[in-house]
Order: C-alpha cells, then sequence, then structure tokens
C-alpha cells in the first residue's frame, strides 16, 4: 500500500486553533499533532509510502513531521512525500479532490504500489489498514470506506490503479472528489462499507476537540488508541521530568513532561513545559505546550493555545460545551479582564 493524507481541510470553526497552523497539526493529547496518529497507522500497517497534501498554513506541520525520521520514512526509496498545493483555487477546497493530486500525478505513475490508501489529517484513532485490505480483497471491492456507526471516518482503500483512472478521468465523469465517486457512482464501481470497531474521533470543531481531549481522562479510551503493539509515534522532544510542588494536586489528569505544578489541576490535559503557579486551579481545561500560568489564578472550561501567558489573580471561566479559547502567545490578565 501507498498513503496519501489529505491536509488541505480548512474548519472555520477551528480558527482559533488554526490561524497558525494546518489542522493536522493542531496539539493533541499532551505530547501529540493530530497528524501523528495518522502517520502512525500508516506505519504500523507496514506503509513505506506516505504523500502529504497540504494547502493552508502548513510550515508548522512540515516543521514537526520534517523528514519523517520518527515514523521510519526517512528512506532512500520511497518514505514521507510534501506536495503543497501550487495553486489556491477552490477545486482544493473538498476532501479527495482529484485536482489537486492531478498537480503532483508524477508520484502516482512512480509509485509501485498495488494499492492505496487515502485519509484526512485530523481522525484519531489506532486503526491496522492490513485488516482493511484483507476484507477489501476479499470481498472484490473497487472502493472501501472505512466508517464508524455508520458515519465515514474519510479513509479509502482502492487500487493505485483505479485511482490513477479516476483522476485521469474526472473532466469526463464531472466528478472531481472521491465524495462525488462515492455518492454518484457514475461508474458503476463496487463500494464497500468497513465498519471500524475501535475508538474513532473526528476533530472538526472546536466542540469536538475539547470533548475528544477530555476523552482522553477514560482510562478504556486511552488504551484503545495507545497500544504497546501499534504506538503512536511523535517528534522526540527532550526535557526533564515534571516537577511537583510540595502544595500541588492532580487529580485524573493527563500531565506531559517538562511542567512545574505547584497548584490545583483536575480532569485536565496539560502538555509540555506548562507553568501553573501557587494557589492556581486549573479544572476541565485544555493547557498547551508553554503556557505560562500565574499565581491565585482560576482557569475552569479553557483551552489555552502555545505561549500564552496567564498573569496573578486571574479569573477565566468558559463553558462545559462551549470552552474559552486563549489564542496562541495572547496574554491574559486580571486588569484586562476587568
Amino acid at each position: 500500500m501507498l498513503a496519501i493524507i489529505d491536509s488541505t481541510a480548512f474548519m472555520s470553526e477551528m480558527e482559533d486553533l488554526t490561524l497558525h497552523r494546518s489542522l493536522g497539526a493542531i496539539p493533541f493529547a499532551g505530547r501529540y499533532r493530530l497528524i501523528d496518529f495518522v502517520l502512525s497507522n500508516m506505519v504500523n500497517s507496514d506503509i513505506e509510502s506516505v504523500a502529504i497534501f497540504p494547502k493552508y498554513s502548513y510550515r508548522s506541520l512540515m516543521d514537526h513531521v520534517g523528514s519523517g525520521k520518527q515514523w521510519d520514512l526517512n528512506r532512500k526509496k520511497d518514505g514521507l512525500f510534501f506536495f503543497p498545493s501550487p495553486h489556491l483555487h477552490n477545486e482544493y477546497d473538498e476532501f479527495g479532490s482529484f485536482r489537486q493530486f492531478q498537480d503532483h500525478y508524477d508520484y502516482f505513475l512512480r509509485s509501485s504500489q498495488e494499492y492505496a490508501v487515502i485519509t484526512n489529517s485530523h481522525t484519531v484513532c489506532n486503526i491496522d489498514y492490513k485488516k482493511v485490505l484483507e476484507r477489501h480483497i476479499e470481498n472484490r471491492c473497487d472502493i472501501t470506506e472505512v466508517r464508524k456507526n455508520g458515519e465515514s471516518l474519510q479513509m479509502y482503500m482502492m487500487s493505485t490503479t483505479l485511482l490513477k483512472d479516476l483522476i485521469e478521468d474526472k473532466t469526463q465523469t464531472g466528478c472531481k472528489t472521491l465524495s462525488d465517486i462515492i455518492v454518484d457512482n457514475r461508474k458503476n464501481l463496487t463500494i464497500c462499507d468497513y465498519e471500524f470497531s475501535g475508538y474513532a474521533a473526528r476533530i472538526d470543531s472546536i466542540s469536538s476537540y475539547y470533548k475528544h481531549s477530555l476523552e482522553l481522562l477514560n482510562p478504556d479510551i486511552w488504551q484503545e488508541i495507545f497500544k504497546k503493539d501499534r504506538p503512536i509515534l511523535t517528534k522526540a522532544k527532550d526535557e526533564p521530568p515534571t516537577m511537583y510542588g510540595k502544595d500541588s494536586v492532580v487529580k485524573n489528569s493527563l500531565i506531559a513532561n517538562g511542567c512545574k505544578i505547584e497548584g490545583h489541576v483536575e480532569n485536565s490535559i496539560i502538555f509540555r513545559g506548562v507553568h501553573i503557579g501557587k494557589d492556581t486551579v486549573i479544572k476541565n481545561s485544555v493547557i498547551m505546550q508553554k503556557t505560562n500560568i500565574g499565581e491565585q489564578c482560576l482557569l475552569e472550561n479553557v483551552i489555552a493555545d502555545k505561549d500564552v501567558k496567564v498573569l496573578d489573580y486571574t479569573k477565566l471561566e468558559g463553558g462545559s460545551k462551549k470552552p474559552l479559547i486563549l489564542r496562541k502567545k495572547t496574554i491574559q490578565g486580571a486588569m484586562m479582564n476587568s
């Protein structure tokens, strides 16, 4: 199999977290990015050729993925490829646009793999594509669509030959995207469903990001995603262990390394290098990398992006279904909020 990651999606509902990054580069689960789950599923399924098709604000994504070394994709043959959109026309705005694939058609011509997997960059799960391929071949399908509870996960399996035909024939058929092929099926293809039984979450809004982040505090869900035999890989960073102050309290939370915790943390996700000051209370929140929260603060139902600074005595509260978003590198203070 070869793998294609469509990272062109832009969700207006996610704008507060995607001002400086693409959807796949959003931090998740304390030390990962959303694309880590997609890439890890591929390499754990013995896929050695992965092409990423980005469009918006992809510098952060490229910086994170790099040469693909962390996923063993820095290879002399095959490996990791980046194919940015050469044009910003509207034909790239839908998932699985054949126009964006056509602009880098040489990649498909050079590929020797018999089958292709096409996914988005923002679905969190731990799936074995070899099992999907087995079902695809067994049922003699032209296209297999992976679903969860009947809803598409935007994961598709097909032969590389068929994919090339769809790209070449897009003008004649009028089918410009994979969705057009699935919905209209003008080519009378055998389209099969593969119902995925494990945990899966598509992160396409602030509410879904917040909900699925806090779901990770459930041990059963955590174990479904982070499996010893199918690890989720990410960019390595060398940081010291987290330091807990003598008066700190931590309950049902995920704390990454490199933090300094001196306050009270409950039902929250704390990323690398976060400092939480004395007598500060953090509840039901997601605090991203290198955020600095002062003393005697209260943050509840908050998502703080990277490098946010919260001054002493600040109170910030969002709703349980509509969290308060603190944008990257902003400063929050008691005087500012009064």
